[in-house]
């Protein structure tokens, strides 16, 4: 084999690696004349919508447009698997004087594994053949995207419930800054079939874990900007979608959210993943319910990120921001989440607010952002209430891990009042970090947060 020829072939893995990237099937391919590359090409049938768009072709295109000329005398051609009857074709059309591939291809593979249309002496023109240059790495890649293809059809094959909708996947295509892949489960009790979607980010052993718990009417999008910076720091990272809400699937009618079936699902949840060394990160939703998650099994939580949030016990009145904002959710059901970010968030670009609105394409997606603003407690038998007292007299008391607060000024729901009063509920708070530039939804200054809490975790011990 050539020296140049592993070099060849690297080239052409890195055209796979793009056609992947774009959910084609990696396959890439190089045209080479006189020690440099001519031609390049990867795999576009699903984008073009072309069954001829094979890597080889659009390689073999491209060489004879630099050369001005269909045929390709004096090239070389490099694929990382092994050509297709078509294509192979081709490159006897083109004249190549040689043909150079990756992985065998045991199904459709016509360079000698199904059939050998480089072998037929009765053809007027002979191309060299060699196979096997980086096999392995060719085939791994391969190996990768269909292993990866299977279990996004397994989780996609999961049933849904007839009283529930789920999001297609294309809602979701092209979000920016949230490159992690998801995670699924439909088996916790509470559930009853639903399916649930997860980030799970980071070792499985590390010392510390990440609980990241969105509010209304965000999702784990909310913690693209502070996951990085966990992660960095050699942490896991879980961040859940809630029922209704993100990639997992979303009860048809409002009455089905309540205050107590959430908590059990995110109880249920943290015991199914065995979570440990967990610092709990809650805003919005994410605290109500979240905040009253420790005292169930305090052994697991050591440390607590709270941002604009509370607890509603039913026993002190509800916030007259939150009030305003009840009855705005109740005039205009249908508001637009991507246009509330970007009122409240100046800095974000307009498809990072639109990425909030992916997961309602419609109304029938809706019935937890209507059901939420009036599931607050608000009196003292509201579902959640007694449960949030309880969680006030554990923060009051028992609470022995560490917390910080983040609070973004410029929040009219659950601003720097509503926070005040948190702070003096859970025991040993430090004052806050105060983001003046921030509102509602403080995560989208995370990464400063982020660092923040590191740091006073870290330096707590």
């Amino acid at each position: 084999m050539p020296a140049a020829d592993a070099d060849w072939m690297a080239q052409a893995l890195a055209q796979a690696h793009q056609a992947g990237t774009k959910g084609e099937v990696p396959v890439g391919a190089v045209v080479v004349r006189e020690g440099r590359v001519i031609g390049v090409g990867h795999n576009r049938c699903v984008t073009r919508h072309d069954p001829t768009a094979h890597a080889e072709i659009e390689a073999l295109r491209s060489a004879a447009l630099a050369l001005g000329n269909y045929r390709l005398d004096g090239c070389e051609l490099f694929v990382t698997l092994e050509p297709c009857a078509m294509c192979a074709g081709a490159m006897l059309h083109a004249r190549l004087a040689r043909v150079v591939y990756g992985a065998p291809d045991a199904k459709t593979g016509a360079a000698g594994s199904v059939l050998d249309l480089f072998a037929q002496d009765r053809l007027n023109h002979q191309t060299q053949v060699q196979g096997g240059v980086l096999a392995d790495d060719c085939a791994a890649l391969l190996t990768t995207f269909f292993g990866a293809r299977r279990e996004e059809t397994r989780k996609l094959a999961q049933a849904l419930r007839d009283d529930a909708v789920r999001t297609p996947e294309p809602c979701f295509d092209d979000l920016p800054g949230y490159p992690w892949p998801g995670h699924y489960l439909s088996d916790l009790p509470s559930l009853g079939g639903l399916r649930m979607h997860y980030l799970d980010e980071g070792p499985r052993q590390a010392t510390r874990t990440w609980l990241c718990l969105h509010g209304n009417p965000a999702w784990s999008y909310l913690y693209r900007k502070m996951i990085p910076v966990f992660l960095a720091a050699g942490d896991r990272v879980v961040a859940p979608d809630m029922p209704g809400f993100g990639k997992s699937d979303k009860p048809k009618k409002d009455a089905r959210h309540t205050f107590s079936w959430h908590r059990e699902v995110l109880l249920e949840f943290v015991e199914r993943l065995d979570l440990h060394r967990v610092a709990l990160v809650v805003q919005d939703w994410g605290g109500l319910l979240g905040l009253t998650l420790p005292m169930a099994a305090p052994q697991r939580y050591h440390a607590l990120l709270a941002m604009n949030t509370t607890l509603a016990t039913g026993d002190a009145p509800l916030s007259p921001g939150f009030l305003a904002w009840r009855a705005m959710c109740a005039k205009n059901p249908e508001f637009d989440v991507a246009r509330l970010f970007a009122r409240g968030n100046l800095h974000m670009a307009a498809q990072e607010c639109a990425a909030y609105n992916a997961p309602f394409p419609d109304s029938g997606h809706r019935a937890a952002v209507r059901a939420f603003p009036a599931m607050v407690p608000q009196f003292a038998d509201s579902d959640g209430a007694g449960l949030s007292r309880e969680a006030r007299t554990f923060w009051q008391t028992q609470w022995a891990g560490k917390s910080l607060m983040a609070v973004g000024t410029q929040d009219p729901v659950l601003g720097p009042p509503v926070m005040a009063q948190l702070q003096q509920i859970l025991r040993g708070c430090p004052a806050p970090l105060v983001l003046e530039q921030a509102g509602h939804f403080v995560q989208e200054h995370g990464e400063v947060v982020a660092r923040a809490a590191l740091q006073a975790f870290d330096e707590a011990g």
